[in-house]
């Protein structure tokens, strides 16, 4: 009898950090996260292509980096005099699991920075979303009787909006020391572990319903999500709030209670996808299949660009121990006016670092400068509080990783390197109006004959970060 192809589900969250007790966090319970990695491999050094939804899911899709196919800024490609094509030969990992048979789709969001047809990558009906993707509802029993499927099911994550039975309390977190103990952020950090109470139960129906359905035993469930949580030095930044994610990954074959130390990036999760179902890898993926024999990263790179009307550009190198960050726009605060800089947790950091009230690590992320380079040493100070950069003892490592960066740039092209034409900027300057004040956006308005809104911000407001 001719074996039954597996099907492939992807469990895949909005801003999720791993703060489940099978990541050694007691804080919550999380019984149905904590089962699925009892049963099959959990990743613990796994790090998101990027630390916001768009590059990093148009990453995860192709198994290519954002900067190597184009996808590297926020919510680019949604201008429709200016579509962005991805290169040549690539293609999506449903659109190569349809060619295959498989009855593919999506029921959440996409949210990819590319041109394409949503109906040629999956069954079902579609909410358009605007610049912000789409909502899908397709669900595996749609498909044809025995047809393989392969299935994203977007898990809202660090958006959801329910509440679990027992919520925890505020004053049951842990504030790191890189932010004020203070409400505001005590109310992120207990909100975050109470949106994970309701993931987690979302799982154990998805889990209870592939049991119903007989799925169970020749299907594989990845969990894992896009990028960190959406605090302030969190997501949109490449210190591991950014990116370091949940991976786990669960089905027949995979040894229960696996646990991988070895650095992972989450773009890997594309092809360990198709080595899973018996499909080739295509040679143009940077995707590695995870349970390869002879799999090995020596290092990931993540990858920080235009963020909505935010002008940046930010690379880092993680190996096991060490995190090298670059910073490549000096002359910019690293808060720069952003999308959250009218929130109360943004407001209150500000008012206590005018007031001269916050210690030097809490100070660092929120001065007016910011360092060419950072390096910390992950495994002593988890928090990355501790920038190594420019002390004698740990020079090599500088260099080391320094070399890393450099050559990953040249090897792979790294898009980033080149400004974005003034066409692409047109959704962000509609839709951000005058917060869209930053000089590359001052130039694109005159460019294209765009007025400049009365009351934008001034260059010099701009370089400092005032509002």
């Amino acid at each position: 009898m001719k074996k039954e192809r597996p099907n492939i589900l992807w469990l895949l969250c909005e801003d999720v950090c791993p703060w489940f007790g099978c990541y050694g966090d007691p804080t919550i319970p999380t019984p149905h996260i904590d089962a699925l990695a009892a049963g099959g491999a959990l990743f613990q050094k796994c790090f998101s292509p990027a630390p916001v939804c768009s590059p990093a899911r148009s990453g995860i899709i192709t198994g290519c980096m954002p900067t190597t196919i184009g996808a590297h800024q926020h919510q680019s490609g949604r201008s429709p005099g200016f579509p962005l094509h991805l290169p040549e030969g690539v293609r999506t990992l449903p659109e190569i699991f349809r060619e295959a048979g498989y009855f593919t789709y999506n029921n959440g969001k996409d949210d990819y920075n590319f041109t394409y047809d949503r109906r040629s990558l999956y069954a079902g009906d579609y909410d358009d979303h605007g610049i912000y993707g789409f909502a899908g509802n397709g669900h595996w029993r749609d498909r044809q009787p025995g047809q393989p499927f392969f299935g994203q099911i977007t898990l809202w994550g660090g958006k959801n909006k329910g509440s679990p039975p027992k919520p925890v309390g505020a004053d049951d977190v842990r504030v790191p020391p890189y932010y004020p103990d203070i409400p505001e952020f005590r109310n992120h950090y207990q909100r975050h572990y109470n949106q994970l109470m309701v993931t987690d139960d979302e799982v154990g129906a998805i889990m209870d319903n592939l049991v119903k359905d007989g799925l169970l035993d020749n299907t594989f469930v990845f969990f894992f999500s896009d990028h960190g949580y959406c605090l302030l030095r969190h997501k949109q930044f490449l210190y591991d709030g950014g990116i370091h994610v949940p991976l786990i990954i669960n089905g027949p074959g995979i040894p229960a209670g696996a646990v991988r130390e070895d650095v992972v990036s989450g773009i890997d999760v594309a092809a360990t996808s198709l080595s899973l179902a018996g499909l080739g890898i295509p040679s143009w993926m940077e995707s590695q299949d995870l349970f390869r024999p002879d799999f090995h990263r020596e290092y990931v790179v993540s990858v920080r660009d235009r963020c909505d009307f935010t002008i940046e550009r930010i690379r880092s190198v993680r190996t096991n121990r060490f995190k090298y960050i670059r910073n490549f726009l000096t002359d910019r605060p690293l808060m720069q006016p952003q999308y959250r800089d009218r929130t109360p947790d943004y407001k209150a950091w500000m008012a206590l670092r005018d007031e001269g009230a916050l210690t030097p690590v809490q100070e660092q992320f929120v001065s007016l400068s910011r360092p060419a380079e950072e390096l910390y040493d992950v495994l002593a100070d988890p928090d990355e509080t501790v920038n190594l950069a420019g002390r004698p003892e740990f020079d090599e490592e500088l260099r080391r990783h320094r070399g890393m960066l450099e050559e990953w740039i040249c090897d792979t092209g790294d898009l980033g390197q080149f400004p974005e034409q003034p066409e692409q900027l047109l959704p962000m300057i509609h839709h951000w109006g005058a917060r869209a004040a930053d000089p590359v956006f001052v130039a694109a308005r005159r460019q294209l004959g765009i007025p400049e809104p009365a009351d934008s911000p001034s260059h010099g407001e701009v370089a400092v970060g005032q509002k």
